[in-house]
C-alpha cells in the first residue's frame, strides 16, 4: 500500500445550528434595536442579540416553574 491509499477522507458536517443562531441573532437585533431610544439601549440590545439563547432557555424554565 502507498501512503495515498492509506489516508482516509474526514467529512465533518454541521451547520445547521449555527444558521438556526444566525437567524435567531438577527431577529434578536431586530427586536431590541427597534425598541431602543438611546445609544447604551442600543450597544445593550447589540450585546443581547449575541446571548439570546440564554434568555430563551430562562424564560422556558421559569415557564415551565410555573405548571
Amino acid at each position: 500500500m502507498t501512503t495515498e491509499e492509506q489516508k482516509k477522507s474526514v467529512v465533518i458536517r454541521s451547520g445547521g445550528a449555527d444558521a438556526v443562531y444566525g437567524i435567531g441573532m438577527i431577529g434578536a437585533w431586530v427586536y431590541y434595536l427597534k425598541r431602543a431610544t438611546t445609544n447604551q439601549e442600543r450597544a445593550l440590545g447589540l450585546a443581547k442579540g449575541l446571548v439570546w439563547p440564554a434568555f430563551l432557555v430562562y424564560a422556558l424554565l421559569v415557564f415551565l416553574e410555573k405548571e
